[in-house]
């Protein structure tokens, strides 16, 4: 009897000495950093794929040196069937234990696509198209079920999405990076109409949508875009037609050479401002928050007029005459031409 307990006692202390051994280890495995180099790595998780499949990659690519200990605590402590699919980026000096935690949380790879200021939505579907981190769905002809799907009931694209710089994981549908844009845009034209000046020329956030789009066309200067708002506003207060090339460009749309000629600027459509009165129906581009609050805060004065300087600087000369205008015309022309020699 006393040799049994003996040989029980021995056989207790050597397992209760393997576990301690092997709970040491264990720490050891997932809490030192695994072999991924100072740049880190990309790894991804397919849908559907296995957890010994993940682990037997991990170990085949020299990151840890066990795959078995890790799909053991895995499944002990139940991560692993809550790993998510998705594409991965393994920050240098991460441990096993934290490797799972960023799987099990889908604390996935981000990547970026920008909406630029000034583009139209045809600019912009031709980019999300050609974004290899984005599932193209849409074409030209998706519009109107887009938005009815936002709940805008417009049915023109234009205008409605705000340019920024827009975050999600790899192969997100463009459908969903429209959506954000959409409501982003929805919030500072919200936030910017809340803080409007008072007796605006714009009596609507739509109309002050339109007109933040020709703004965002006309110029890229920060130091310009309010007293652009200001000519545009005071013209439409006294029924003068806004005149704004990039409204007529926009109206002959795609077949557009880059030469805009004389015969154009007669010819009218409904975004041909020197034949029609008042804003264009719809936004002629994108117009980023800049723009928009300079919509809604128009600089106070008198010019009525301005055009180009003609210097790399983007900048432009404001009248209040026509005569003074005429002479800015002049001067920009001249310039032109000397730049051409």
């Amino acid at each position: 009897m006393k040799r049994l307990q003996v040989t029980v006692g021995v056989l207790l202390a050597a397992f209760l000495l393997a576990a301690a051994f092997g709970a040491v280890q264990l720490n050891r495995f997932l809490n030192s950093p695994m072999d991924i180099g100072e740049a880190g790595a990309d790894f991804l998780i397919e849908s559907g794929s296995s957890f010994r499949a993940v682990s037997d990659e991990l170990e085949d690519r020299g990151y840890i040196d066990n795959s078995v200990l890790l799909r053991l605590w895995a499944r002990w402590t139940g991560q692993a069937g809550s790993i998510h699919a998705g594409d991965y980026y393994i920050r240098a000096g991460t441990t096993p234990a934290e490797l799972l935690d960023q799987f099990t949380s889908g604390d996935v790879k981000l990547y970026s696509f920008t909406i630029v200021e000034g583009w139209n939505h045809r600019e912009l579907l031709t980019a999300l198209q050609a974004s290899e981190h984005v599932t193209a769905t849409l074409t030209d002809e998706d519009w109107p079920g887009l938005l009815a799907e936002l709940g805008n009931q417009g049915g023109h694209p234009e205008g409605l999405f705000l340019p920024e710089t827009y975050r999600f994981p790899r192969n997100t549908s463009d459908r969903e990076v429209l959506r954000q844009a959409y409501e982003l845009m929805q919030n500072v034209l919200e936030e910017e109409w809340g803080a409007r000046a008072e007796e605006l020329s714009v009596t609507t956030p739509y109309e002050a949508l339109i007109l933040a789009s020709i703004i965002e066309k006309e110029t890229a200067r920060g130091d310009e875009r309010q007293r652009i708002s200001g000519v545009f506003s005071r013209r439409l207060e006294k029924s003068m037609r806004l005149q704004t090339d990039p409204t007529v460009i926009y109206g002959i749309g795609p077949d557009f050479n880059g030469n805009l000629t004389r015969r154009d600027l007669r010819t009218d459509t409904p975004y041909n401002t020197y034949t029609r009165a008042g804003l264009p129906p719809t936004p002629i581009a994108m117009p980023g928050r800049a723009a928009i609050h300079a919509a809604l805060h128009p600089a106070q004065g008198d010019e009525l007029y301005f055009v180009a300087t003609g210097l790399e600087d983007g900048s432009h000369t404001f009248s209040t005459t026509k005569e003074e205008h005429d002479a800015a015309v002049t001067e920009y022309l001249r310039r032109l031409r000397q730049n051409r020699k």
